[in-house]
């Protein structure tokens, strides 16, 4: 008997569909082993060696893994193509005690089909321990970020916050954001449009004013009303005439199939999903089956994944719509390096439609449409342009249209189609009216989830493994808010980011973030020791962080004039994980608390469906698994009890509605914030 071991039951059982009798197919259920949560568990003395322990969650699945591997004649750990997946691999031999046996084979897959299960079973290898080292590193420095960051900030600011070293760049480049918002200056300008007519046609000519006496405006040249309203008077004293006509086809290539980043993204913008759903929907379709391995920064597809989808478009929509030779798309990211494909379904004839979940099927269809567009024709596009002349002003009229969709036909976009009226050069125009149109300047958007993981792809900061988790544990720690899909830092997620960038500032820099995600590539390639690297970064950190102790005080308390209702001593106002709170001066003995007095709840100007009085208002959970989450309830508490985590002011089916009775106890803005904190936390381990 042969003993295959991944990671996941769904995964164990996709693949026992594929062996005969003489394979057992086996769930680790993720980790093994991992560093105690008790301690730091990085032997500072002894050349950062990590002290694992087998959590006691894993230690019954350890013990009967043992067994059937003793009863096995050969054990195969199966676990994912990538680092974590190699050092989860690992951690089995360890805690199996494996090691030194000569059965244990290594193999790999990056999708979970008969053809793909049974080639890697023929191609076994050895573990690799460069990939382990990599990993290693990675969770090193961020349980020393986390273990030796968290309780300084504690120290000097409040009980209850965290550190993380990729955590605390993405809170960075938020904060950062919020603060270019804030500084901005709107600055006025004006554009001149006119609309003209033709004898021959009947549809009128929208053109833009785009030079003067030859010259070419810039956005700022024309900046205030006075100065607009004189071009518009003068325009109206000229003829107009079509100095010029221009044809020509452009081209619209199709997209790359989907990596990790790209599905996050798209996964946002079209569905509406978190990236953290969307990653954990990808799992479930892999470990079905349906899709090639999520987490990948490759492009790259194989040879039977183009002959196949070239046979199914030519099938379905005809030779003119498959591209005439494959496509291959060259890589972005700076930190490919995994040799694995891009996301892909790992059979094309598995309709959408056939998936009986929705969430499923709707990603998976994003997956399946994208994979066969890139494997399309371009689109074509016609463009047409008028340069019309009026005295010293020169203006442009533009149309589009598509000619042929080509991968639009499968993989739809925004695409906005203006048909030109075909006039012939020297044709006279009438000006119907023209108008000065005012605008201003806006400042740079807030980061979306989408948005976000492409900032933090291009700086080369963090892994595919690990964009969802950061997103989702700086929410989870009051970091950062949404509001209407953007992030807004919280008042604790300024306060921890100015702590940071004042006195940890390599940690939160994003040039020594990504060069660090560099080094560990390093590591993964053999080029360096993983001792080195976290050495290089644990001395100077180590030092910082002893002066910083000695050097800054702790952060203020603000004094009240309040007295604490049990023991008569003057309430503070504090700084705590979910921001300010009031406690008693007399602490620890004394250990009330309470909130900050409110403003007035913000409205949604939305009727209560419930009762029909109240408004519904937005409010925070204060406690409990909820906390820190917001949830829009009935403004006529306690009377009516409705409450609902689905915001009102957004399309319906973009949340999840829960009964008012269940979803909070009593309003939020009553709860008060503890003084006990949480253990620290590294909060940027890949994800598993």
């Amino acid at each position: 008997m042969k003993l295959i071991i991944v990671e996941s039951p769904t995964k164990a059982k996709t693949i026992s569909k594929f062996l005969g009798p003489d394979y057992k197919v086996e769930s680790s259920y993720g980790h093994v082993r991992d560093l105690p949560k008790s301690k730091l568990g990085v032997d500072l003395e002894n050349n950062f060696e990590l002290q694992y322990v087998i959590p006691v969650k894993a230690r019954k699945v350890v013990n009967q893994l043992k067994k059937d591997a003793k009863d096995s004649d050969e054990v195969i750990l199966a676990t994912d193509e990538d680092r974590e997946g190699e050092a989860i691999a690992w951690h089995l031999s360890q805690a199996l005690g494996l090691k030194d046996q000569k059965n244990i084979k290594r193999i790999v897959f990056h999708e979970i089909t008969k053809a793909a299960i049974e080639k890697a079973l023929q191609n076994p290898r050895s573990l690799d321990l460069n990939m382990v080292d990599a990993q290693q590193a990675r969770r090193a420095l961020d349980r020393l970020v986390g273990y030796k960051l968290s309780p300084f900030l504690w120290k000097k600011v409040a009980r209850g916050l965290s550190a993380g070293r990729v955590q605390s760049v993405a809170v960075r480049l938020i904060v950062d954001r919020e603060n270019e918002i804030r500084a901005f200056k709107p600055e006025e300008y004006y554009t001149i449009i006119a609309n003209l007519k033709a004898e021959s046609v009947t549809a009128p000519v929208e053109a833009l004013l785009s030079k003067i006496d030859g010259k070419s405006l810039e956005k700022f040249d024309i900046k205030n009303g006075e100065q607009a309203n004189e071009i518009v008077s003068d325009l109206k004293k000229q003829k107009f005439v079509v100095s010029n006509v221009e044809k020509r086809t452009a081209k619209k290539n199709p997209p790359p199939p989907f990596i990790t980043s790209t599905l996050q993204q798209e996964a946002v913008k079209r569905l509406g999903f978190s990236s953290k759903k969307t990653m954990f929907i990808a799992q479930r379709l892999y470990e079905q089956g349906l899709i090639t391995y999520m987490r990948t920064d490759s492009v790259n597809l194989s040879q039977d994944a183009l002959i196949a989808a070239k046979s199914w478009l030519e099938k379905t929509f005809g030779a003119e719509y498959a591209a005439a030779a494959p496509r291959v798309f060259a890589g972005k990211s700076r930190l490919a390096q995994e040799a694995h494909e891009a996301i892909r379904p790992t059979d094309v004839s598995n309709a959408p439609e056939d998936l009986k979940d929705e969430s499923d099927k709707k990603l998976y269809k994003m997956i399946w449409q994208r994979f066969l567009g890139s494997q399309m024709p371009e689109a074509r596009v016609a463009l047409s342009s008028l340069e019309i002349t009026a005295g010293k002003y020169t203006l442009k009229a533009s149309g589009q249209q598509i000619i042929f969709d080509g991968y639009l036909k499968i993989w739809p976009q925004k695409f906005s189609e203006k048909e030109l009226p075909v006039l012939a050069k020297n044709s006279a125009l009438d000006l119907a009216e023209a108008n000065a149109l005012q605008h201003f300047t806006e400042p740079p958007a807030r980061y979306s989830e989408a948005s976000l993981i492409k900032v933090l792809e291009e700086y080369g900061i963090g892994r595919p493994s690990t964009y969802a988790p950061i997103i989702s544990v700086i929410q989870t720690r009051n970091y950062v808010q949404k509001e209407k899909g953007r992030f807004v830092p919280t008042e604790t997620g300024e306060l921890v980011n100015k702590v940071m960038t004042e006195h940890f500032a390599a940690v939160v820099d994003i040039d020594f973030t990504a060069n660090m995600e560099e080094e560990l590539d390093h590591i993964a390639d053999g080029k360096e020791k993983w001792q080195d690297v976290i050495g290089k970064f644990y001395g100077p950190f180590a030092k910082n962080l002893e002066e910083k102790y000695l050097e800054v005080s702790k952060a203020p308390e603000e004094t009240t004039d309040e007295k604490c209702e049990k023991c008569g001593k003057p309430m503070l106002i504090k700084a705590g994980r979910f921001g300010k709170f009031m406690a008693c001066s007399g602490f620890p003995d004394c250990k009330t608390t309470k909130p900050l007095p409110k403003s007035a709840p913000k409205l949604t100007g939305i009727k209560c469906e419930k009762c029909g009085e109240g408004e519904l208002v937005e409010r925070r959970v204060n406690k409990g698994r909820a906390r820190g989450k917001f949830f829009w309830g009935c403004s006529k508490y306690p009377k009516c009890d409705n409450a609902t985590w689905q915001d009102p002011t957004k399309k319906e089916g973009e949340g999840v509605v829960t009964d008012g009775a269940k979803a909070v106890e009593k309003p939020a803005d009553t709860d008060s914030e503890s003084e006990t904190p949480e253990g620290p936390e590294e909060l940027d381990v890949e994800s598993k």
